[in-house]
C-alpha cells in the first residue's frame, strides 16, 4: 500500500527571475537575471516533496508524448515516486507554465494547458493507499467533475488544494468538500472560495478540516473548535513558487506519521519554508531530518473559539 496517492497537474515550470513588469514587444530582447527549468504542477510539487521526505508516493497525471512530458516523468521517477499511474496524451502536448519572478516575491503566471484538461477521473486508478491527495482543482474540468466519487472510494483520509481559479468563479461543491478530510488553501484563495470573513469556520460547517497557508506567516487550522496557528522561523527566500505545494507535503508527511494536527501543522510549515531556499518548487525541498528540525523551532498556538 502506497503512503500517498496524489491525483492532478504536472508540467514543466520555465522560471524567469528579474523579469520587466511590462516585457518589451516589437521583436525587442530583453535580458534577465536567471532563468531555470524545473518540475511544476501542483500534484507533481506535492508527490516529489512527499518522496524526499520519505513517503511512498504515486501520482495519477496526464501528460503529452513529447519531451516536456519525459522531463516531468524523470524528474519524479528520479525522485522516487511511482509513475505507473501517469498516462500520455496521444496528441496534445504536456501543459506548460512560464512564471516572470519579480523581487518581493511577487510574480506573474502564465500557463498552456495543453492536455491538463483531457485528464478524467476514469483515467485515476483504484490503488491502495493511506491518503489521496487532489490538487489544481480548476486547471481539470474532466477531473473536477468526478472528484467526489474518487476521494469517496478511497480507503483513507483525503485532501484538496484547489489552487488558483483562472476564472475567478471559485465554485466548489459542497458535496466534494465533505469528501475532505482537509482542505489546504492559502488564504486568499479560502477566502475566495467560501465568500466568508472566517474561511475556516465555513469551511468547518461543510464537515471538513481546514488547513489555511498563510505564506511567512505560518497556517493555521480549525478543528472542533479549536484553532491551531502554526509559524516558523523567519527564512530569507529565494524563490517561493510551490512553497504551499512543499508545505501540503509536509503537512500530510506529518499527518501520516502520527494524526497529530499540531506536529503536521509544524512539519508543513518548516517544509514550506525550507523549499524557498533556491529556484524551483523542488529543488531544496526537505528531507524528513531536516524539516522535523526546523519543526520543532515552529511556534504553535491554540485558541478556542468562544
Amino acid at each position: 500500500m502506497l503512503d500517498l496517492l496524489v491525483v492532478g497537474d504536472a508540467n514543466p515550470d520555465v522560471l524567469v527571475f528579474g523579469a520587466p513588469a511590462a516585457p518589451a514587444y516589437g521583436q525587442a530582447e530583453t535580458l534577465v537575471e536567471q532563468g531555470v527549468l524545473a518540475l511544476g504542477g501542483s500534484a507533481a510539487i506535492v508527490a516529489h516533496g512527499a518522496a524526499r521526505l520519505g513517503l511512498s508516493v504515486g501520482l495519477a497525471a496526464m501528460v503529452g508524448r513529447d519531451a516536456a512530458g519525459d522531463f516531468v516523468l524523470d524528474a519524479l521517477q528520479d525522485a522516487g515516486v511511482d509513475i505507473s499511474a501517469c498516462i500520455r496524451h496521444e496528441s496534445l502536448p504536456t501543459a506548460l507554465t512560464v512564471c516572470l519572478n519579480r523581487s518581493g516575491g511577487d510574480r506573474a503566471i502564465l500557463t498552456a494547458p495543453g492536455c491538463l484538461a483531457e485528464f478524467g477521473a476514469e483515467h485515476v486508478p483504484d490503488v491502495e493507499a493511506r491518503h489521496v491527495h487532489a490538487a489544481s482543482y480548476f486547471l481539470q474540468p474532466r477531473l473536477a467533475a468526478g472528484l467526489p466519487e474518487v476521494l469517496r472510494r478511497a480507503p483513507g483520509s483525503t485532501s484538496l488544494d484547489t489552487n488558483d481559479d483562472p476564472s475567478g468563479n471559485w465554485k466548489v461543491p459542497p458535496e466534494l468538500v465533505r469528501h475532505c478530510t482537509f482542505v489546504l488553501p492559502n488564504r486568499a484563495e479560502a477566502v475566495a472560495l467560501t465568500r466568508a470573513e472566517d474561511p475556516l469556520a465555513a469551511f468547518a460547517d461543510l464537515g471538513t478540516t481546514p488547513v489555511v497557508k498563510n505564506g511567512g506567516d505560518g497556517c493555521e487550522a480549525l478543528l472542533g473548535g479549536e484553532r491551531i496557528t502554526a509559524r516558523p522561523p523567519v527564512l530569507e527566500p529565494v524563490d517561493t513558487v510551490g512553497a504551499g505545494d512543499s508545505f501540503d507535503a509536509g503537512f500530510l508527511a506529518g499527518w501520516l506519521h502520527d494524526r497529530d494536527l499540531a506536529s503536521a501543522l509544524a512539519l508543513g510549515a518548516a517544509a514550506g519554508a525550507l523549499s524557498t531556499r533556491g529556484a524551483g518548487g523542488t529543488a531544496t525541498q526537505p528531507t524528513w531530518a531536516e524539516a522535523s528540525a526546523l519543526a520543532r523551532r515552529v511556534a504553535i498556538t491554540r485558541r478556542t473559539d468562544a
